[in-house]
This record gives structure tokens, C-alpha cells and sequence, in this order.
């Protein structure tokens, strides 16, 4: 075998971990006040600076402004100020009037809205940048924008007037399911406290009404130099030159009066525990949270670190049960998990958080209680901490190898927290070392212990929330007496350990060999051909020491099947998941691989089968394994796990047809794709109907035919060690007598798209739906027909012209007429059979959210903006900021695995693949560049007129979701005005699962805040 010769043995660097010195710890020895790694001062003025080299990425540099100014500083008619200074900082500077700022960074490369963001919580605000330091003076600009922000936003009344818009539509986007259940559990939490009423949005009325002069007052009365701190971390040649910078712009500055001290605002602790059944009729499922709060801990000692490592250990052996409890018979909840952070600068808390069926939350939490009493009697066993520890190991393990590859905005994060929460800033070197000598000190009993902090007395709140009310707060007092009486009776049962075994692979399979080896030197890859048809393609980096992705791929999918068998196959994923899909239930395999970082996925789509996978190159052979199991396992449908499945999936029906979003997102899909089963969705019919037997069957012929895949590796590979394992588990697969699902990409059916869909003159439809508050949605939708002679470079000026439209509308819509908060453009071409030849169609979606009562002005605004771009053509200004921002989000891309893994696949799915991936990728490289040098404002305005219909008002479609009004409300508005209620952009909820996430947020919804 033909295979290049390691360079530096991964084994030998792994080994740098594991010779790694254990340290001397005395548990009273200080962390250290001064930052680690970093030049760290103050200015004469009080403000603080951290300036870092870091090459990660290359010619980057990630800055921030911190300031110790939040909500809970307002007073009750400066509800809301504290995010509207930080929205007025982007929008006007004594320097920099309408919106210079945005288009300063986006000139540059540096997007407005993605890295270019703040944020403001209750505590404090920050300001981030993420810009480009290949020329000197770039650097020098941007931290003259953060210094702008210290002292100098300007507060006129025209500024304020033109932003009020965009806050106040950031506050309607609030006033969703959403937004109204953290505003809820928010005000439960810290009740008694100014936190409760200092939500970081504010109040309608003040963002409407609040006069100038209350927002200067705020402004300056907190917006102190001393409550500052500068963060510089990226490529710098020199940190001192940067650290004069900082000085230059922000030295000469100071105010007229000493700072005021910065007020401690206490959160009130209870021994009675909290309750409340929150109803929800938009939910999108059922759900329990039991918060328990405390104090803050010091992180000042080692001891101090110990105890966060215990508290660690502790969460995740809880969540290790509690997901086993998630995958028994008969589960109380369908997921749940526990986890702790800091809530406000003088709390923190434990969250457990589950979801359940309908009329389950009472069950949910009986499960969630006993277990933590249970932990409480009979702790964690040994070998359940082991496993923990395997899993911590891990991952301070794979910090340290990538302790010179760690990203710049993560280092500027770690400096923000040392500022805002004085949390130390140790190292990685040193903390690894802390890590790998205390954890095997920590016993399963000191772990166990922590269950002690999660009883009902320690101001405990526990909330329910339903679409309907079916749990009451008697209910939920009588289950915490049920278990309190249980842990006092000890009548709890230990916990009932499952057999782990001890090998993924218990027969090793004979290796393949390599048919054929070829290398592209142009993109520096190797391709191998096994014995058994799988084609292999590898990529050596060197961006990241601990990190192997690779995903394989093969053609035919669910549009080879006819209608009657789509709705059971297209379950067979979800059905084989739950079973097992590498030869052992979800909660065995995943002690199985504790200690190990190996991850591997797949999915079933329309037109393609795929595995993806996510390791350490030492774990290299565990993830093979998990491929070859894939392979070679005949999922069986379990009663049981069937069940579980079916009762999630009629929840998620049930939730959609409580989301007011999903009507709006059917019919945008109708109009624009037709009435295809490939878009209409799942009713609970459909689910009736599903044969799970079929479904695993057919989830078995998906990954069983190794000569129909190909697999592109991208990562830190040693081809020398990673060849063999390829060749065994890769090679090893066995290749049936029959070809199965064996398609050409050429005469894949296509029966996801409607041809006869092509959008109408001015289609305009309302859809309404009922809803608790008014929400607002619209979508602008233009068809768009990709020649096939042309595909290569049209595919490339689709990119480009989306991004203009984004910074065009952002620009008319937000930034002139100050409406709505943001704007999103998106391109699907995803209905197309990947075929070599044909046209391809699809759509340009234009998304924002807005006040109800002017989404149809602005649809006419925002159609009238594109109408001048096809006619009068945009600025050089416009094409070069597109230009800029594309290429500079190349060049990231460059130093990232995720990258070359897509670029990899896409050049063997491109239509100029005919067997060399190396010509396909240079052909791609060339369309984009291509397109690059051709990009004008003269070209840009030829391809609207092109891609889009021309004029641009002759074919779209426009869907509209708006609030239903009642006949009582619609005959009550003929007598008097009543107040709007407003809407925002959000995503649709899909799934029980969704609950989940909105649970797990709540408790960062204070660190969070919000974003510009």
C-alpha cells in the first residue's frame, strides 16, 4: 500500500498528554488574579485592556468592548435603555452618523449582524467585532469604533426616532410562545429582586416614548471608562503596538464626574418552594423545569476549581441517567437534561429540564425528583463515575492538544468573563494539569453529595408548562410531599446498572485492499478504491491537532419510492435510531464510548444517503467501527422503542398545528413547490399509516451496499496509522451479491417539485392564524431558473446577488424608513435530482418580520428597492462590500476542516464530476473567481435581470402570516382604537424536542440578553 509517511505520529502526541506532569496542588494555593497569557493594564482613566496574539484564524482579530452596565440599572422610566444606547451605538457616534458604522465593517468583510453583534443583559453590555488585520490601519479603525462606543453615541432626536423601530420590533419579536415562557419563568426565578422587573427589552411604552434626554442621562451616568475593559485577540505581529492603539483612542478620554459605584441588587433566597402551571396554547409540547438557586461560588482557590470539577462530574453522571430514563419502557419524558451557570452577577442555578407527552408533566416530575432523592440515598456508583471521568479526561485532553489552535473570539470570551464575572484565566497547560491531577482524586461520594444543593428547600422553583392546563400547582405540591415522604421512608430503590460490553466491534472483519490509488496534488488528496467498491478520499490538515470529520455519501434516496411507502420509509431513521443503528441501544453505546471522541450520523434525504462522523484522530479507529456497524447491522423494529417514536412524532403534529407558523410555512411551500408529498406535512394520519417493519427494512438497504458510497476524510490524519483502519473497517465491509439501492445520479426520479409551479403576476396572500399575540411574517419569493449551459458561473452569481439583496433591503427597510429589526435572503435550489444535465430550479426568498399594519408597504418598498437595482444598477460601494464580505469568509474557510469537507464533497457532486475530483474542484475555483472578476455594478444589475423575472414585479409570490381577529374584537375595534400587538421572525417550532431547547435557554436568558 502506497501511503505517505507520517510526518508526527499522533500517538506521539497524545502521549504529550498523558506524560504530563501531575502537579504538587495545595487546595488553598491561589488561582491567580492576572490573567494568563495576555498583556493586561489600566489606563490612566480606569479603563482596562487584555491584548493577545493568537493565529487562529489567520489575519483575524476578535475585539470587544465590556461595559458594567445593564438593565437592572434603570430606573422604572429607563425601562429598555440600556439596549436601546446599545442599538443608537451602531446607528450614530460623534465620528460616524447613519449607520457609517455598518458600513464601515461590511466594507471591510466584517458582516454586520453575524460576528458584528452586541448584546446587552442585565448586568452588562458588550460590544463585539471580528475584523480583518491584513492592513495596518484596519485595526486602528476598529478600535476606534469601540471607542466611539465608550463616549461618544449620539442621542439626538432623529437618531432616536429612526432606531425606535428596530428596538421595538426586536421587542415584538419577544412576544411569541417563546418569548412569553422566559419572560415568565424570568420573573418567577428572581421575584423579590429588581431583577424581575428589569427584563433587558424594557417596556413597549418606553421604547416608544422615552425622550432623549432620559437615554443620554443613563448614558452618561454609566458609560464610565472604570466600568470598561478593551479586549484585543488575534494576529498580531506585536501586542504592544496594539496595546498603544487601545491608548491612542482611548487615552486622551475622560468625564466630567467620578463613576458611580456600580450597585449589588440581592435575589432573595426561599426555603418554600415556588410553583406555576403555565399555559400556552402556542407550546410547541409539554414541558417541567426545576430550578434551584444559590449564590455565587468564589473561583479562587484550587479547592475552588475542585469543586467545580465535582459539580461537573455531577451533572454529567445525572444526565448519563437521565437520558437512560428518556429511553426506557414506558418513559416519563421523552428528554431531559441538567445543567448550572450564572443567572446574574449575584446568583446561579441548577436546571433540570424535561419534555413530555401530553398530560405528563406530573409524571415527568415525579421521575425528575426521585432520581435526584435517589442519588441523595444511594449516590453514584463507581463505575458511573468512572465513566465521567473518562468523559472530563476527554475533553481537557483534546483542549490541550489544540491549545495553539484555539480560536480568537474563544480567548476573547475567556477575557470577558475574567472582566464581567472575575472568573481566573489559568491557561490551558495548568488547567490541564489541575484537571488530570484532581479528577482522579474526586470520589463517587464527594460527587454524590452535590444532590445535597438540589432539594426543595433550597430555593427551589418548579414550573410546569402546557397548551392546556392539565397539571395544577396542588398537583405538583402533592408530588414534592409524595417524594419527600419516599426519601424519608427510604423507599427508593438504588439504581439498576446496565451491562456494558466491552468492544464495538467483537469480530474483527478481514481488511479490503485498494484497488486503484490516485492523488490530486492540486488539492493535495489521495483516493483510494477498495476491494469492496467504496471509494475513499483523504485529506491531510493541520487546523486542528484533535479533530478527523468525514462524511460518506451515495446516491438514491426517498424519491426512488412511490407515495404509499414514503411515509413509513422516511421514519425508518428515526425508528433506527432509537433502536440502535450500530448494534446497541443509544443509552449502552453511549457509555460504550465514554472517554472517546467519536461521533457518527446519518440521514436519508430525497436524493441522498449520508454518514457523517466527528473524531479525535487517536479515536479514529473507535469512529471506523461505529461506520462498520452501520454497515453490517440489521436494525429489528422493538415494540417499545416503536412506541416512544410514534408518541414523539404525534406530539410534534400536535405542536404544529398549535404554531401559528406552521399554516404560513405550508402555504409558502405550496405556492412555491406545489402540493408534493415531498413539502405537504405529517398529519397524524400519515402516522397512522407508518409500518415500522418496512422502516427499519428500508433503513437497512440505505446503508448496506459499501460499493455505491464514497467517503471524503478531512482532519489531522496520520495516513500511516489511518490506512490500516481504513482498509479493516472501510475495506472490511462486505460487499452483498447484489447491488442494493444501486442508482445513477442521472435518472434519479424527481417528485419533489411541481414543474407547473412557477409563481403569478403580484400573488399576494394573507395567511391568518389565531394567535395569543399578534405576530407578523412575510415572505417575498421570486423564481429563479439556472441554465444548464451557464450552471457553473450562474451558481456563483446566485451567491453574490442574494448577499446584495440582504445589504440593499437591510438598507431601505431598517437602516432609512427604521422598520424592521433584521432581514434574511436565502437561496433553495434543494428540489433538483442532482442529475449531470437539465436546468435547475428553485427559488430567492426574501424574510423579515414586521408590524402587522405596514407589511404591505414595505413588501412594495422592498420590491421597489429591487426594481431599482434591475434598472438603475447598485454603487461600487455595493459590489465591493459584497466582494470583500465573501472573500473574506473564504479565506476563514480556508483555515477550517468543515470547509474542505464541503468543497470535497460539492466537487464530486458538481456536474462536472466525470471520475476526477481534482478537475472538479479547479473547475468550481475558476467559476467563482470568475464571477469575482466579473462582478461590476453593470454585471450585478444584467444578472438581476437575468436570474430574477424582469422586471422583478412581473412574477413573485408574497405570503403574509397575520393575526386571525375575532367577530367580539373585529366589532369592539368599530368603537374604539385599541393597541397593536406585534410579531417577529421566528423559526418554526418543529417537535417535541424544540421544548427542550426553549428549556435548556432559559437559563442563560440574563447572559443572553439582547443582540443588535
Amino acid at each position: 500500500m502506497d501511503l505517505l509517511p507520517a510526518e508526527t505520529s499522533q500517538i506521539a502526541k497524545r502521549h504529550g498528554f498523558r506524560s504530563l506532569k501531575l502537579v504538587n496542588v495545595d487546595m488553598d494555593q491561589p488561582l491567580g488574579e492576572k490573567p494568563f497569557g495576555v498583556e493586561y493594564g489600566v489606563l490612566e482613566n480606569g479603563l482596562r485592556y487584555y491584548v493577545r496574539s493568537n493565529s487562529k484564524p489567520k489575519m483575524r482579530a476578535a475585539l470587544a468592548l465590556a461595559v458594567k452596565a445593564g438593565s437592572v440599572l434603570e430606573e422604572e422610566d429607563e425601562r429598555g435603555v440600556a439596549h436601546i444606547v446599545e442599538h443608537l451605538a451602531f446607528s450614530a457616534t460623534k465620528k460616524y452618523t447613519n449607520h457609517d458604522i455598518v458600513k464601515f465593517l461590511e466594507s471591510i468583510g466584517a458582516e454586520f449582524g453575524a460576528c458584528q453583534n452586541a448584546v446587552t443583559s442585565s448586568d452588562d453590555t458588550v460590544y463585539e467585532l471580528f475584523v480583518p488585520v491584513d492592513k495596518p490601519e484596519l485595526l486602528s479603525q476598529a478600535i476606534s469604533v469601540l471607542a466611539e462606543f465608550s463616549t461618544e453615541v449620539r442621542v439626538s432626536t432623529d437618531d432616536l426616532e429612526k432606531e425606535r423601530g428596530a428596538v421595538m420590533e426586536e421587542y415584538r419579536g419577544n412576544r411569541n410562545a417563546n418569548g412569553r415562557m422566559q419572560d415568565a419563568h424570568w420573573i418567577l426565578m428572581m421575584e423579590g429582586s429588581k431583577y424581575a422587573d428589569r427584563l433587558p427589552i424594557g417596556l413597549e411604552k418606553v421604547i416608544r416614548t422615552v425622550p432623549p434626554e432620559i437615554v443620554k442621562q443613563f448614558y452618561r451616568k454609566w458609560y464610565h471608562l472604570h466600568n470598561m475593559a478593551v479586549i484585543a485577540v488575534g494576529d498580531f505581529s506585536d501586542t504592544q503596538s496594539v496595546v498603544e492603539l487601545i491608548r491612542t483612542h482611548f487615552g486622551p478620554k475622560s468625564l466630567a464626574h467620578d463613576p458611580l459605584p456600580i450597585p449589588h441588587f440581592p435575589v432573595p433566597s426561599h426555603e418554600e418552594p415556588r410553583f406555576s402551571c403555565f399555559v400556552e396554547s402556542e407550546a410547541a409540547g409539554s414541558a417541567v423545569m426545576i430550578s434551584y438557586k444559590m449564590s455565587v461560588d468564589e473561583l479562587k482557590t484550587v479547592k475552588d476549581y475542585k469543586d467545580l470539577l465535582t459539580e461537573s462530574m455531577f451533572l454529567y453522571a445525572l444526565n448519563q441517567r437521565l437520558f437512560k430514563i428518556s429511553r426506557r419502557k414506558d418513559p416519563p419524558f421523552f428528554s431531559c437534561s441538567a445543567a448550572a451557570d450564572v443567572l446574574v452577577r449575584p446568583v446561579k442555578a441548577y436546571m433540570i429540564t424535561s419534555s413530555c407527552k401530553e398530560k405528563g408533566t406530573i409524571e415527568a416530575l415525579e421521575s425528575m425528583l426521585i432520581e435526584v432523592a435517589r442519588i441523595r440515598l444511594h449516590g453514584f456508583s463507581e463505575r458511573e463515575i468512572s465513566v465521567v471521568r473518562a468523559l472530563l479526561m476527554s475533553e481537557v485532553e483534546s483542549a490541550y492538544l489544540e491549545r495553539d489552535q484555539m480560536q480568537s473570539t474563544s480567548l476573547r470570551d475567556e477575557y470577558l468573563q475574567h472582566f464581567l464575572r472575575n472568573e481566573p484565566v489559568v491557561g490551558i497547560e495548568y488547567e490541564a494539569q489541575l484537571q488530570k491531577t484532581i479528577l482522579p482524586q474526586i470520589s463517587a461520594l464527594e460527587v454524590s453529595k452535590y444532590s445535597e444543593k438540589l432539594r426543595t428547600s433550597c430555593s427551589c422553583v418548579i414550573k410546569t408548562m402546557e397548551p392546556w392546563a392539565t397539571a395544577t400547582v396542588d398537583n405538583l405540591k402533592a408530588v414534592v410531599s409524595k417524594i419527600s415522604s419516599l426519601e424519608e421512608e427510604q423507599s427508593i430503590s438504588p439504581w439498576d446498572d446496565e451491562h456494558i460490553p466491552e468492544e464495538i466491534v467483537s469480530n474483527k472483519p478481514n481488511p479490503g485492499n485498494i484497488v486503484q490509488q490516485l492523488e490530486f496534488s492540486n488539492i493535495e488528496v489521495t483516493e483510494l478504491i477498495l476491494s469492496n467498491g467504496m471509494r475513499v478520499c483523504y485529506k491531510r490538515t493541520d487546523f486542528f491537532d484533535d479533530q478527523v470529520l468525514f462524511t460518506g455519501f451515495s446516491y438514491g434516496g426517498l424519491s426512488e419510492l412511490p407515495e404509499s411507502e414514503y411515509f413509513s420509509c422516511s421514519m425508518g431513521s428515526t425508528i433506527a435510531g432509537e433502536i440502535g443503528v450500530f448494534g446497541y441501544k443509544p443509552s449502552v453505546l453511549m457509555d460504550m464510548l465514554a472517554g472517546k471522541r467519536a461521533e457518527v450520523g446519518t440521514k436519508v434525504g430525497a436524493y441522498m444517503r449520508t454518514f457523517s462522523g466527528d473524531c479525535s484522530p487517536s479515536d479514529l479507529e473507535t469512529a471506523l467501527q461505529l461506520v462498520y456497524q452501520l454497515f453490517t447491522t440489521d436494525v429489528k423494529p422493538g415494540e417499545e422503542e416503536v412506541k416512544i417514536v410514534m408518541q414523539m412524532a404525534e406530539e410534534a403534529v400536535h405542536a404544529q398545528e398549535r404554531d401559528p407558523y406552521t399554516a404560513f410555512a405550508n402555504r409558502v411551500r405550496e405556492l412555491n413547490y406545489g402540493n408534493s408529498y415531498f413539502f405537504r406535512p405529517i398529519r397524524i394520519s400519515d402516522l397512522q399509516k407508518v409500518d415500522p417493519l418496512k422502516a427499519c427494512q428500508y433503513f437497512n438497504s440505505c446503508f448496506k451496499d459499501p460499493s455505491t458510497f464514497t467517503v471524503v476524510i478531512v482532519g489531522n490524519i496520520d495516513p500511516s496509522i489511518a490506512g490500516p483502519l481504513i482498509l479493516q473497517y472501510l475495506g472490511g465491509i462486505p460487499k452483498p451479491p447484489e447491488h442494493v439501492l444501486h442508482f445513477n445520479r442521472d435518472d434519479l426520479r424527481n417528485p419533489a417539485m411541481d414543474e407547473t409551479v412557477k409563481g403569478t403576476v403580484g400573488s399576494i396572500e394573507v395567511v391568518r392564524s389565531p394567535m395569543v399575540e399578534a405576530q407578523c411574517s412575510v415572505q417575498l419569493c421570486f423564481p429563479v431558473e439556472l441554465k444548464n449551459e451557464t450552471m457553473m458561473q450562474e451558481i456563483h452569481f446566485v451567491g453574490f446577488l442574494s448577499k446584495l439583496l440582504e445589504t440593499k433591503i437591510m438598507q431601505v427597510l431598517r437602516f432609512k424608513h427604521g422598520q424592521i429589526y433584521s432581514v434574511g435572503v436565502s437561496v433553495f435550489l434543494g428540489g433538483n435530482k442532482p442529475s449531470r444535465t437539465g436546468d435547475i430550479r428553485g427559488d430567492i426568498s426574501i424574510n423579515f418580520s414586521c408590524d402587522p399594519d405596514i407589511s404591505s408597504m414595505l413588501v412594495d418598498i422592498a420590491l421597489d428597492e429591487i426594481l431599482h437595482l434591475q434598472e438603475e444598477g447598485c454603487s461600487d460601494e455595493d459590489v465591493s462590500a459584497v466582494l470583500e464580505i465573501e472573500q473574506r469568509a473564504h479565506e476563514n474557510g480556508l483555515q477550517e476542516n468543515y470547509y474542505w469537507l464541503d468543497r470535497i464533497l460539492r466537487s464530486y457532486q458538481s456536474r462536472v464530476y466525470f471520475g476526477d475530483v481534482g478537475m472538479s474542484f479547479e473547475v468550481q475555483d475558476e467559476g467563482r473567481s470568475k464571477v469575482r472578476g466579473l462582478l461590476t455594478p453593470s454585471t450585478a444589475q444584467l444578472a438581476l435581470q437575468r436570474i430574477l423575472p424582469f422586471p422583478c414585479k412581473k412574477q413573485y409570490t408574497v405570503v403574509i402570516l397575520m393575526p386571525r381577529t375575532s367577530p367580539v374584537k373585529l366589532l369592539t375595534s368599530l368603537f374604539q382604537s385599541t393597541d397593536n400587538s406585534y410579531s417577529r421572525k421566528a423559526k418554526i417550532l418543529a417537535g417535541v424536542a424544540g421544548v427542550t431547547v426553549l428549556a435548556l435557554t432559559l437559563w442563560r436568558y440574563s447572559r443572553r440578553g439582547h443582540k443588535s
